[in-house]
C-alpha cells in the first residue's frame, strides 16, 4: 500500500509537469534546431568529442546520458550509454569551479545553495549571459514539499562563466563539450537527462569525514544525506540509474 502511495505522488508530479516539459522540448528545438552538425564553435567541439569518444571505445552520440555532480569535491561527471541494457560508461569528470552556499539542499529563493537531490535537464540555452546554460527542474517534487512554500527559488543551471549563486558553474571549453553531449543525446531522443547532485563523493573518505563532522548536529540534514548515499551506492554498484520515488512527506525512497 505504502509503495502504491509513493507511485501514486511521482504520477501526479510528472503529470502536473507535463506542460512545462513540452513548452522546454519546443523551445529548445525552436531555438538550436539541433543536428549532429552543429554550427559554428558547437560544431567544432561535436567533431572533437566523437573523436575523443571513439579513442575511449565509445558510440559518438551517447543516446543516454546521465549527470552526477558533487559539491564537496567540486567535480561533474558525464556518463554515457547507448541501449537501454547497456551499462553506463563514465566518459569525463569536469572541474566545478565554483562553490556557493553550503552543504546540505535549497530550500528557498536567495539562499545561495546548490541544490542536492534527483533532476533532469528541462531547457537549453544557447544565449545565456553565462556562455551556454542547461537548466534543471528544481524545484522537484520533494523541493515543493520540503522547501518554502512561498519562495523556493528556481532558475538553477549547469552553464560556463565560472560564477555561481547557486548553479553549478564550469569552464567554458567544458560547458561546450557537456552542452553538446546533451544536446545530441536529445536530439536522437532522450527526453529527460538525469542529474544527480550530491554534497559530497560518498566513497571518498575525507569527503565523508568531513560531511560527518558537518551534519554531526543536525539530523535532519543527515538522513538527507543518507537518502542520497543509497543512491550513489545503488548506482556505484550496477552502473544502473536506480528508481527514485518521494513519499508523502517528500523524502526520497530508493529501489
Amino acid at each position: 500500500m505504502l509503495r502504491f502511495i509513493y507511485r501514486y505522488f511521482i504520477l501526479i508530479f510528472l503529470f502536473s509537469q507535463l506542460p512545462v516539459i513540452i513548452y522546454a522540448q519546443d523551445s529548445y528545438l525552436a531555438e538550436k534546431k539541433i543536428s549532429f552538425k552543429m554550427p559554428g564553435e558547437l560544431g567544432v567541439r561535436a567533431d572533437s568529442l566523437q573523436k575523443e569518444f571513439q579513442a575511449k571505445g565509445l558510440k559518438w552520440p551517447a543516446r543516454y546520458v546521465f549527470i552526477r555532480s558533487f559539491k564537496y569535491d567540486s567535480q561533474l561527471e558525464v556518463w554515457v550509454k547507448n541501449t537501454k541494457k547497456e551499462k553506463y560508461k563514465l566518459f569525463k569528470t569536469y572541474k566545478v569551479c565554483l562553490q556557493s552556499g553550503a552543504m546540505g539542499p535549497k530550500r528557498m529563493q536567495g539562499d545561495f545553495q546548490v541544490p542536492e537531490g534527483f533532476y533532469y535537464i528541462t531547457s537549453f540555452n544557447p544565449n545565456s549571459a553565462y556562455h551556454l546554460a542547461l537548466g534543471l527542474n528544481y524545484p522537484n517534487a520533494s523541493d515543493k514539499i520540503l522547501s518554502d512554500p512561498e519562495r523556493p527559488g528556481n532558475g538553477i543551471y549547469i552553464h560556463g562563466s565560472c560564477v555561481s549563486v547557486g548553479c553549478i558553474p564550469v569552464d567554458n571549453f567544458d560547458i561546450e563539450e557537456i552542452y553538446v553531449i546533451a544536446a545530441a543525446a536529445k536530439a536522437t531522443g532522450e527526453d529527460f537527462i538525469p542529474v544527480h547532485i550530491f554534497p559530497v563523493r560518498f566513497n571518498n573518505r575525507s569527503s565523508m569525514e568531513f560531511l560527518t563532522n558537518y551534519f554531526r548536529n543536525d539530523p535532519s540534514l543527515k538522513k538527507f544525506a543518507m537518502q542520497l548515499k543509497s543512491a550513489y551506492e545503488k548506482f556505484e554498484t550496477t552502473k544502473e540509474l536506480p528508481i527514485v520515488l518521494i513519499d508523502p512527506k517528500g523524502n526520497y525512497v530508493i529501489e
